[in-house]
């Protein structure tokens, strides 16, 4: 019988060691001489197994230097599985990568079907015809959920081995030889080795040489995939750097912002295009809209509806017009995840190109745009990623956050709409509150003969009948001693015009007399009716600071700017006051303690007079250049704001150094001048005077004050403790002497040390204590010992023990005076 080339190769496979032997035996020196290029005499028959190893070497040494030339995966991946199939004599070998989509590990081909004649074009996968494996499916699908290489000699005896992909390609699988490619304890990849063709099955000495080959290509995979993470994470924070710097260049438009931010990420995205669809949640559907459809002019509403059940009117941003079915964002808003689609009925997939460049739909993602309180705004959708493959896990975080941070920024849009109407709404209540606040013309005819701008020196040229006129004689506008009583508020308002014209501002500054005439009539109308913080109340302060000015002399050390602006600050100082006092607002959670930390009254009283002032016709500053509206308003701002007594107790010390240095200038001009220049002390001064100002009613003839504190009994009702009674209300003059002993007697005291012509406030502050101490003897003996020890534990609580250490507040002070 005799054989055939065919039965050797087949004796000689299966029996390597008599082989081994054969060939050294029957290899001679010409045979080796000629194999490694040198003379037969220096043949050594041990080199045989070093020109292996030097073969070996240098094979391993080219894909080194190939995976660091070349970024190209496939290529370097191939050429080693192409090693690996002549190595072991496998038929074929093919590489399955794994990814996550839809949250579904998977593996999906590369490299398919490399043998030792194949050309790397030919093996790598294009995405559109890849074979996909779940890992509960196929041997490949086992090694990566298991992590463990596996060496079959026959898949008939595995329960694990799928024939789909055999049926696919007509294929017969017998043994497989594969193993996972790991990057720590994550798996990257999967490599298989199919049917051994020199044997019946894979050895163990193959499964050595395949394990050991793989090491090179486990670094290859893993040196691909940390670049292509390191790609993923710097498209991220290129992604979220300029969304961010679009998304804060446009706050007023959604749309506008959405189409912004994706118009200048589109090159990071790495996807051909994109589309927005958002949700319209601002829309409310009005009663009307129904009439339509009841009386058969337009159809019933038959689209999609918004999560609370409202039309879903979606505007989509886009850079292309894509023809799909609404499916898809529907399912998206429904379950509130990310979506990857192939060929699904999700989409309807366009077998045309949609447009001249041929572009047409081959994989989808669309994500859901999920504000801060997670409620779903919208969707977005992108198109084809740009390499042509699928896209994977690192698109949809990519594309997550990217969307999150927009979902995210919909709360500036919805803040700043928010606020805009906010801002509506208050200058609809400012306009509400100006109307009735604002001198009517009906109001103004009571002062003016008609309407006009001109310019007059002194109001006679403008009142309706000169005998009416309330001259600085008929009521003594310049005394300290002045009394309101005889004069309506209207007439207050006249005299208040007065004293503009007597300082003679009105015509320096270019002031249309209308304009004053309503300011001042206006201001009126601001006070509430109030038992004390009113209209007459507010002229008193005004009225007093215009003396102290003129018959105090104080006038010398500011310029006419400067006193307009006194004056108007003092008429202003309590505007709108709610008879109560500061700590009363910041315990009961008023708003205005929630608006304005500190001298929370004084504070809004500032706010209403710029309020007031912003109005074309009341501003009385109209003329002024900038820079002197300026100065003006600063001002205001030290002057209503001094009268927070708590600021008054840390001014004091100040005050009295310049009441001592001013005593140390022999020259009175000389400290005139020096004066003047002195920015910051003429702040303290006029703090002060507004102090003085606002506590003049306890300055006045007894007469006069006597009358005034019957009007105070409620506001004492109002802030003592709620420890009190009602009924001792008679220890009221006791409370006036604390109150002129420890707050006014300073005051008082060294404003006439400063100027003598100011000491017919202290004479009278004095005279009004001696009445009150007198009336204070009486009402002791008529007072139980109890009710004198509550007074008096509540007295020293709030102004006598606290006051050495000025924490009295000024809500505790003011409520002592008022």
């Amino acid at each position: 019988m005799g054989l055939d080339s065919e039965d050797v190769e087949k004796f000689l496979d299966g029996n390597p060691a008599f082989a081994q032997g054969y060939f050294n035996k029957k290899l001679t020196p010409g045979a080796l001489s000629v194999m490694a290029g040198i003379s037969e005499s220096k043949v050594d028959f041990g080199m045989l197994q070093e020109l292996g190893q030097i073969e070996e070497g240098q094979i391993l040494f080219d894909l080194i230097k190939e995976m660091q030339e070349n970024v190209n995966m496939e290529k370097v991946v191939f050429k080693i599985l192409k090693r690996i199939v002549a190595l072991i004599q496998a038929d074929r070998c093919s590489l399955f990568m794994y990814r996550e989509r839809n949250g579904i590990a998977e593996l999906a081909t590369r490299l398919f079907n490399i043998t030792t004649e194949s050309e790397l074009d030919d093996c790598v996968v294009h995405p559109d015809h890849e074979i996909v494996f779940p890992l509960d499916l196929g041997v490949v699908g086992n090694v990566a959920q298991t992590k463990k290489h596996v060496n079959l000699k026959d898949v008939n005896e595995s329960s694990h081995f799928s024939s789909f992909v055999d049926d696919l390609t007509e294929y017969k699988t017998r043994n497989i030889l594969a193993s996972p490619i790991m990057n720590g304890e994550d798996v990257v990849a999967v490599i298989m080795a199919l049917n051994k063709t020199t044997g019946p099955h894979f050895t163990t000495e193959d499964e050595d040489l395949f394990l050991k080959y793989l090491r090179i290509a486990t670094l290859n995979l893993k040196i691909y995939q940390l670049n292509y993470l390191y790609n993923c994470e710097t498209r991220k924070g290129q992604v979220l750097l300029w969304s961010a710097n679009k998304v804060f260049e446009e706050l007023t438009d959604i749309e506008r912002q959405f189409h912004k931010a994706l118009y200048t990420v589109r090159a990071y995205l790495n996807c051909d295009r994109y589309s927005v669809g958002l949700l319209d949640m601002t829309k409310e559907k009005e009663f009307f809209d129904i009439w339509p459809v009841l009386m058969g002019d337009q159809p019933p509403y038959s689209g999609p509806l918004t999560p609370d059940g409202r039309e879903n009117n979606q505007c989509v941003l886009s850079d292309c017009v894509v023809n799909r079915t609404p499916t898809l964002e529907h399912w998206v808003l429904c379950t509130g995840l990310p979506t990857y689609v192939a060929e699904t009925g999700l989409v309807s997939f366009l077998t045309e190109p949609l447009d001249d460049s041929g572009w047409t739909i081959k994989n989808v993602l669309s994500m859901p745009i999920v504000n801060m309180t997670e409620d779903i705004v919208g969707v977005a959708t992108f198109y084809n990623r740009k390499d042509g493959k699928p896209f994977d896990q690192q698109d949809e975080e990519l594309m997550e956050a990217m969307t999150n941070f927009l979902g995210w920024s919909h709360l500036n849009t919805d803040t700043y709409d928010r606020m805009k109407m906010i801002e509506n709404r208050k200058d609809i209540a400012q306009d509400m509150v100006l109307y009735h606040v604002k001198c009517r013309d009906d109001e103004i005819q009571n002062i003016l003969v008609k309407p006009c701008s001109q310019i007059y020196t002194d109001l006679t040229s403008f009142t309706r009948e000169k005998k009416e006129l309330p001259g600085p004689k008929k009521f003594e506008i310049y005394e300290f001693g002045f009394s309101d009583f005889d004069c309506t508020e209207l007439e207050l308002v006249m005299c208040a015009i007065q004293m503009f014209y007597e300082v003679g501002v009105v015509k320096k500054f270019q002031v249309p007399q209308e304009v004053l005439v309503r300011f001042m009539y206006s201001i009126s109308k601001g006070y509430r009716k109030m038992p004390y913080h009113n209209w007459r109340h507010g002229f008193n302060v005004g009225q007093t600071m215009f003396t102290l000015l003129t018959t105090g002399n104080m006038k010398r050390y500011y310029t006419d700017l400067e006193v307009m602006a006194m004056i108007t600050s003092a008429f202003l100082h309590d505007i709108d006051h709610r008879g109560t006092n500061n700590l009363y607002q910041v315990k009961s959670g008023n708003p205005l303690a929630k608006l304005h930390g500190s001298s929370v009254l004084e504070r809004h009283h500032l706010e209403f007079s710029k309020f007031l002032l912003a109005d074309e016709s009341l501003n009385i500053y109209q003329n002024l250049n900038r820079r002197q509206n300026e100065h003006a308003i600063h001002l205001m701002d030290i002057a209503i704001i001094a009268t927070d007594l708590q600021l008054y107790f840390k001014k004091r010390t100040m005050f009295q150094k310049i009441v001592d240095l001013s005593k140390t200038y022999e020259d009175e001009k000389k400290w005139v001048d020096w004066m003047s220049l002195e920015t910051t002390r003429k702040e303290i001064v006029l703090a002060m005077m507004m102090t003085a100002c606002d506590l003049s009613a306890l300055t006045k003839p007894w007469e006069v004050q006597s009358k005034v504190r019957t009007s105070l009994d409620y506001i004492y009702d109002i802030l003592v403790d709620t420890m009190m009674d009602r009924n001792c209300a008679g220890e009221l003059p006791k409370l006036q002497c604390g109150f002129i002993d420890f707050v006014c007697t300073f005051v008082y005291k060294e404003l006439s040390r400063f100027h003598p012509a100011i000491q017919p406030m202290y004479d009278g502050m004095l005279n009004n204590r001696k009445e009150w101490k007198a009336k204070q003897e009486d009402q002791r003996d008529s007072l139980s010992v109890t009710q004198q020890g509550r007074w008096t534990f509540w007295f020293q609580t709030h102004v006598g023990t606290l006051w050495p250490q000025q924490s009295i507040s000024c809500l505790q002070l003011k409520s002592s005076y008022h």
